[in-house]
Order: structure tokens, then C-alpha cells, then sequence
């Protein structure tokens, strides 16, 4: 039986390196085709595949093409994990559009170029940040809901772009995968103190998803007998009901297994932002199991193996005092450029605006004795996406497309569609009169809207004002007058 052709990037990542593992178990079924930058770090990682059987090792750069379609010749599918990622792709923002934008349209226009490209499966891995801040009571998410990139988040806003790309690429196999956050062994020690971690509220959400479980799906994508209406869609990555939990939750338990008795008394609770940070727990997350079947264990079992597991030199933290963890550890954290502490201590206004509404907000702030979980986590809200969800998708027709577009506040200018086709572009106008082409699939099923009012900047304030769908996932959030403009960066 002749084997798959599996094109897999960003395998020396945490959910790239378990997909190479799933793959690799299989080699019976597929031929590998690695695609690396040739460096060091990375040809140490791939080292133990070099010269195997059903292996083959391109080094390359994902924003340049010839390397790409070197890569992509003769794949039956991609696997597009690579990129930049957070949070080095925060204080990276100009490369990081350059890799995960430019990477994807490369990837596209090399399976473009094959002879069979009407027969290759693109899998590209979308990302949770693409719809932002979702702290109750909007905290229960579905795909079709809209696109909001939490300010500042440059990263979130290449996702996008790139899912866009993907969407209306015209391929007759793709997906996009929107992937939440990863467990991995070492998850705590990883990244050192960032001080994006206080960029996460205490309230906020997450339905985290292992990356083992991520290398299942990983290679269960590539199996043959996956039905034509898993394609051509948008999905929602998660671990279920077992993985839901909040940052404040997550935060106690897993610096208890790194050694820190008490996670409050290394830190203040105004150190932590308490908005404009990405998280939900999703209403749909089940689907995407339903096809793939990758889910295992709990966020529980998760902990407990990583205690089983925890380095012997990360035991000895539980011998440092509170006091000296706090001091010379968190707080300089906090106080790093790009840390909250470093933007009220600065005066950084349009930082604080962001992240904690204003000054006065961040003063009003409790100590960690009054910190409550926020009330409303236990209510389901589901937003409305503006058109009749209960006709199939074979049914929805012109006037649908009319009727969402009236509820994002713009219109639809296109006057024909044919029936149940969600993948030819129509003409639009949004509130503030951009005129854009666009397929149903990428406005219906996406989220996405208007291209020239993505950011940057950050206008949220004035769309919401005239865009009643985006208003659903602002207003519960800030108030009616509220009237901020933000710029690109505040990683300088």
C-alpha cells in the first residue's frame, strides 16, 4: 500500500515534536518530510531522526519560498505547527508577521504549484488569542464568533491574517485548527519568570489541551478515512470538561509542584492584569474530538504527573523563603519592560488603559485575602452570530449573507449567491466604509470581518459603536464611554 506523504513544520516545538512522535510510530503509513530552520538548537532536536527510514530533513526558512516548495514537492499533506509564538513573538512583532504570514502564503502558493493540487490537505494550527479577551460573563466560546485580538497582542494579529489566507485560499483541503493553551512537561520552568504572565487575569479562563493529545490529533488528521465535511472548516482545539480551569486555579496548583507553598505570597494580586488577555472555554471543542479522537487524561492527572516528575533542582524552591522569592524573583518579573508593574510605576497610560482599564482601577485592586472567583463563570451565554444557525449549510443563501452583514453593522453588496456556497468570495462594506471581497465560510463560520479594520490600531471602542456583533464580545466588558485609540506596540 503506497504510504502518505506527510509534510510536518515546527516539529522541534512542544506540539510539533509530539506529532513527529505519533507520526513516526506509524512509519509503516507515512513518509515524513521534516521542514527546519538549520540551527543549532534545531539540529540537535532532529538529530536522532536524521538518516531514519521514512524520514527525510529539510532545513529551510518558512519566508522563503524556493525553500518552502523544496519541502512541499510531492507531500500529500502539510502540517503547518511552525511559527513564532509567544512570547518571544511579542517583543518580535515585525518578524513574527513576517514568519507566521508570510510562512503560510508560501506554504500555499507551493501546494498551488504541485500538479495535483486539488488533491493536497493543508492543516494549519490557528491559535485561541485570535479571539481575545473573553473573561465572564462571555466566557463560553464557539467558532463563528467574532475575531477580537486583545490590544497589544501582535502575535494574535498574525494568526489571523494567516488564517485569513487560509480560508480564502481557494484550496479544496483545508482546515484551521485554533489551538488553546499547551501542557507540557516543564511548563513552568520553560519560558523562566516572563512577565507575560501577569499580562493573564486571576478571573480568566482556559481549556488547556496537552501536547501529547496535540501530537495525536497531530498525526489522526492524516488518517484517509476522515469524511469530506471535516474540510474546508474552522475548529476549536481543547481538552474538554477535564481541562477547564481558571488562571488563579491553574496558577496555586501548578507552582505548588515547582515548590512555592503559597503562590499569594510571592506575589500581589495587582501585579496581575485583570483584563485584555485571551481564554475561553468552549461550547464547541467536542466537535473536533468527535473526528479526531485525541483526548486523554485530566488537567488533574496532568498535575500530579508533573510532580511525579519535577526536576530535583526545582525541589530546593520550596526551601526559599517567601519573602526572598517575592522580592528577587516575581517582583523584578513584574517590573521587566514589558511587566505590569513596570507600566503603573512608568505611568504608561495606554498600558494600564489596556490591561486594567485605569489607574484608578488598578488602585481599587484587592489584596489577595478579598479575591473571589468571578460569580458569573457559572452561566453560559452563547453570542448571536446574526443569521438563522439552525439551516444547514447546504440552505444558506443571499439573504443570510444580507442579514449578517446588517448585524456587523456594514452590507453586503453582492446582489447573487448560489445556494450553500460558502466559499466564493461576495463584495462587502463595513460601518466605517471599506469596501473588502470576502467567502460566507471566512465571515459565517470564522468571525472574520473587515481586513482594513483588523488591527493596528486598536479601535475597538468606535466599532463596537457600530458593529452590534462585535459590540456582544465588548460591551460586557467596558464601558458604552469608553473612547481609546491604541498604536501597534508596547513592547519597545
Amino acid at each position: 500500500m503506497k504510504k502518505t506523504k506527510v509534510l510536518l513544520t515546527g516539529a522541534t516545538g512542544n506540539m510539533g515534536s509530539e506529532g513527529l512522535k505519533q507520526l513516526y510510530a506509524n512509519k509503516d503509513k507515512y513518509d515524513i518530510v521534516l521542514f527546519s530552520l538549520p540551527t543549532k538548537a534545531d539540529k540537535k532536536k532532529l538529530a536522532a531522526y536524521e538518516g531514519k527510514d521514512s524520514v527525510t530533513i529539510v532545513w529551510g526558512d518558512l519566508t522563503n519560498y524556493e525553500d518552502v516548495k523544496r519541502a512541499v514537492d510531492g507531500v500529500d499533506i502539510v502540517l503547518h505547527v511552525g511559527g513564532m509564538v509567544s512570547p518571544k513573538a511579542d517583543y518580535h512583532p515585525a518578524l513574527t508577521m513576517k514568519v507566521n504570514v508570510g510562512g503560510i502564503r508560501n506554504i500555499i502558493k507551493a501546494i498551488k504549484a504541485q500538479k495535483n493540487a486539488d488533491k493536497i490537505k493543508l492543516v494549519y494550527i490557528g491559535s485561541i488569542a485570535q479571539t481575545g479577551d473573553r473573561s465572564a460573563p462571555i466566557h463560553w466560546g464557539r467558532t463563528g464568533d467574532p475575531i477580537k485580538i486583545s490590544i497589544y497582542d501582535n502575535y494574535a494579529i498574525s494568526k489571523t491574517i494567516a488564517e485569513r489566507e487560509v480560508i480564502e485560499s481557494g484550496l479544496n483541503y483545508w482546515v484551521s485548527l485554533r489551538q488553546t493553551g499547551i501542557l507540557y512537561p516543564g511548563i513552568g520552568a520553560a519560558n523562566g519568570l516572563d512577565p507575560i504572565m501577569f499580562h493573564t487575569p486571576m478571573n480568566n479562563v482556559i481549556e488547556w489541551v496537552t501536547a501529547a493529545d496535540s501530537g495525536k490529533m497531530l498525526a489522526n488528521v492524516c488518517k484517509a478515512d476522515l469524511p469530506e465535511d471535516f474540510w474546508r472548516r474552522i475548529y476549536n482545539v481543547g481538552g474538554g470538561e477535564k481541562y477547564r480551569t481558571t488562571y488563579s486555579e491553574f496558577m496555586i496548583e501548578s507552582t505548588q509542584v515547582l515548590g512555592i507553598k503559597d503562590f499569594k505570597k510571592v506575589t500581589d494580586l495587582n501585579w496581575f492584569a485583570t483584563g485584555n488577555f485571551h481564554g475561553q472555554w468552549y461550547e464547541d471543542s467536542d466537535v473536533l474530538e468527535e473526528y479526531l479522537h485525541f483526548r486523554s487524561g485530566s488537567l488533574d492527572g496532568f498535575i500530579a504527573e508533573l510532580k511525579q516528575n519535577v526536576p530535583f533542582y526545582l525541589k530546593l524552591t520550596k526551601l526559599i523563603p517567601s519573602f526572598i522569592m517575592k522580592n528577587f524573583a516575581f517582583k523584578p518579573a513584574a517590573n521587566k519592560p514589558a511587566g505590569t508593574m513596570n507600566w503603573i510605576n512608568n505611568n504608561n497610560k495606554n498600558a494600564i488603559s489596556a490591561f486594567f482599564g485605569s489607574k484608578e482601577k488598578w488602585e481599587a485592586i484587592p489584596a489577595w485575602s478579598d479575591f473571589k472567583l468571578e460569580p458569573a463563570l457559572a452561566k453560559k451565554i452563547r453570542l448571536n452570530h446574526g443569521y438563522d444557525e439552525s439551516k444547514p449549510k447546504a440552505e444558506l443563501d443571499i439573504q443570510d449573507l444580507k442579514q449578517a452583514t446588517e448585524f456587523r453593522g456594514g452590507k453586503c453588496l453582492s446582489e447573487k449567491m448560489e445556494k450553500g456556497d460558502l466559499y466564493d468570495k461576495l463584495a462587502f462594506k463595513c460601518a466605517f466604509g471599506h469596501e473588502f471581497e470576502a467567502s460566507p465560510a471566512l465571515i459565517l463560520l470564522g468571525g472574520h470581518w473587515c481586513p482594513d479594520c483588523l488591527p493596528t490600531p486598536w479601535n475597538y471602542d468606535a466599532e463596537a459603536k457600530r458593529n452590534p456583533f462585535f459590540a456582544q464580545v465588548w460591551y460586557p466588558l467596558h464601558d458604552k464611554n469608553e473612547a481609546n485609540y491604541y498604536e501597534d506596540t508596547i513592547y519597545k
